[in-house]
């Protein structure tokens, strides 16, 4: 029988926590433990390990949790979660470097103090690494107007340059090498005034804290709008359904399921409104996707990424 997977890792410079509770790392505030989290030091630490580890070993980058429901049962294998030897900001030559770790928040601040405008980031909850792999937008704007190329470790350890075409970005969603660890990013972005960048930024933030449940534990938006999208994955706006709008028709705005709820300010938040578990998210999400279709013949999506185990029912 085979001991503690801990015991079967190889050596790192970073952290291994074994038997990790993720519920502290997700912005949902719920989940199970991770079998164990890695925490890499640097690129190199992280190369290291993935090249000296057991192939059959399942692997899960993770971010800051941002856009997450891990199930209560929790994940196995390892969780890599990118942190402060990730998360560099720089401006070099009129492009904007960031480490996946750092988040979209400060991405888009340095580079106004920088005249470059990449303020769409603003108001993106996450880190880097997500906002590329969902192609995140906001505002009209998409990481795919911007994008130039990525850095990624591959599940073999070694470290990869990809250009932004190669990930096939779409609507909320892009196409990376199976197993690949993404570590970077670099963005083009038009030349601007740093003072208007900023006080356009600040109207972002104000509509968007208007509009938004942004105190809640919430994980952004719950359910991709139901519309197409253009060969450079920009969603096609002109005659889009909106999902909050077919929430709100089925009734649904303020539904609740245990300690979950969707948001009366916006109904497509899903929010852990009274100690939810993974299960009460996730199960409230089902129901809407009921219900609405049930109400419209729409079937939602979902954009919120669910992973892992349920958990072991009591005996």
């Amino acid at each position: 029988m085979a001991g503690p997977l801990i015991d079967r890792l190889p050596q790192v410079r970073g952290r291994l926590s074994p038997a990790f509770g993720l519920a502290a790392v997700t912005w949902l505030r719920v989940g199970g433990p991770a079998e164990v989290l890695f925490q890499p030091a640097d690129p190199e630490d992280l190369m290291a390990f993935l090249g000296a580890l057991d192939p059959e070993i399942p692997v899960f980058p993770m971010g800051v949790g941002s856009n997450l429901i891990v199930r209560d049962g929790g994940l196995r294998g390892v969780v890599i979660r990118l942190g402060r030897g990730f998360n560099e900001i720089a401006v070099e030559e009129g492009e904007i470097r960031a480490g996946a770790a750092a988040l979209d928040a400060h991405v888009a601040r340095k580079a106004a103090d920088a005249g470059r405008d990449l303020t769409f980031l603003r108001t993106i909850p996450g880190a880097v690494g997500g906002a590329v792999r969902m192609n995140a937008g906001c505002y009209g704007a998409y990481v795919s107007d911007h994008l130039v190329g990525v850095d990624a470790i591959t599940r073999s350890g070694e470290r990869i340059t990809l250009r932004a075409e190669d990930l096939r970005l779409g609507y909320r969603s892009s196409e990376l090498p199976e197993g690949c660890v993404l570590t970077g990013a670099r963005f083009a972005a038009d030349p601007a005034d740093p003072e208007t960048l900023h006080a356009h930024m600040q109207g972002q933030l104000e509509r968007r804290d208007a509009t938004q449940p942004t105190r809640e534990r919430s994980a952004g938006s719950t359910f991709r709008n139901p519309s197409g999208a253009s060969s450079t994955g920009r969603a096609d706006d002109s005659h889009a359904l909106k999902a909050w709008k077919l929430i709100d028709d089925a009734g649904l705005r303020g539904a609740r399921r245990g300690g979950a709820q969707m948001s009366p300010k916006h109904p497509n938040f899903l929010v852990n409104a009274d100690d939810a578990s993974a299960a009460d998210l996730e199960a409230l999400g089902e129901e809407v996707r009921d219900k609405v279709f049930q109400n419209s013949q729409i079937r939602l999506e979902w954009e919120i990424r669910r992973v892992g185990d349920p958990a072991v029912p009591e005996r």
